[in-house]
């Protein structure tokens, strides 16, 4: 399967306002020599709500040159409008990536028959396989099983990110769209559980500071490896929950710039992590040994 295991989503580092280029490809590179499964940018994490257009596209420029086909990448290309959705997709496709990450339309508050106009629309648009993104948190349009099922009856719509936390729905939806229907975690800190639900592994953003750490968990969980899986998820358990004390992708990249991989650059409306955020996060990156 061509994606599953540990699937990062990426940060955009900004430097003086504008996407910092270099950092963001040597980010990549670090991913791929750590053992990540697969690369998500302009996503979420990948702040792309606050991406212009050209930047967007030049994010996943940026990350399928870096990759240079040594991991898969699944390109952002969500929107609450559909033509720019579509648009993004198209893009995507040309500039080499594998596969899509469509978000459910956010603000507008589709139905579920909207839901799957949306999602039908973007499928019939590109010839890649795309991943569908529930993450009701930030969209508050929730993708029900019924509707997933509908969706994943179409040839290229082939798993889903779900970021519920809801692990009754891994279950569900696997009896709803069928066993080969890809299920990948939105978060880690039920990542494990997520897996030995049915689930194939985690795009998520703990994966960008301990990108080796995270990558040995799904291989254990993946493998069966049960035990190995739950001391590594223990040994992570307080990074997944720091990186969330806060608006993401705030921690996250305060931690990558105390490990010198970037600027802690944000746009806003997000705005840095305050003091208290702050020395939790240098904790527990000091008790990881990832700085001195």
């Amino acid at each position: 399967m061509m994606f599953e295991g540990s699937l990062t989503a990426l940060v955009t580092p900004f430097r003086n306002g504008a996407v910092d280029e270099k950092s963001f490809q040597s980010l990549v590179d670090r991913q791929v020599k750590a053992g990540t499964s697969g690369l998500v940018p302009a996503g979420t994490t990948g702040e792309s709500a606050t991406l212009t257009h050209a930047e967007h596209r030049r994010v996943i420029e940026l990350c399928v040159e870096a990759a240079a086909g040594r991991a898969p990448v699944v390109a952002g290309a969500g929107s609450n409008a559909t033509a720019e959705a579509i648009e993004i997709a198209r893009f995507a496709e040309q500039a080499g990536a594998d596969a899509l990450l469509a978000v459910t339309g956010y603000y507008n508050k589709p139905t579920q028959a909207g839901l799957i106009a949306h999602f039908t629309a973007l499928h019939d648009a590109v010839s890649l396989p795309v991943i569908l993104y529930n993450v009701p948190g930030r969209t508050v349009a929730n993708l029900s099983v019924e509707t997933l099922g509908v969706l994943a009856k179409l040839p290229r719509i082939i798993g889903v990110k779900d970021a519920t936390g809801d692990l009754a729905r891994v279950a569900l939806q696997r009896l709803s769209c069928g066993a080969d229907f890809i299920q990948l975690s939105g978060e880690y800190m039920t990542a494990v559980g997520f897996n030995a639900m049915g689930g194939k592994g985690c795009i998520g953003v703990t994966a960008n500071i301990a990108p080796d750490l995270v990558a040995r968990m799904q291989k254990a969980s993946l493998s069966g490896d049960l035990s190995s899986a739950l001391a590594l998820q223990d040994k992570l358990a307080p990074l997944h929950d720091v990186i969330f004390a806060e608006t993401s992708p705030g921690p996250v990249k305060y931690a990558m710039s105390l490990m010198g991989l970037m600027s802690d650059e944000l746009r806003l409306p997000l705005v840095s992590p305050t003091e208290q955020t702050k020395i939790r996060v240098k904790k527990v990156l000091e008790a990881l040994g990832l700085i001195g």
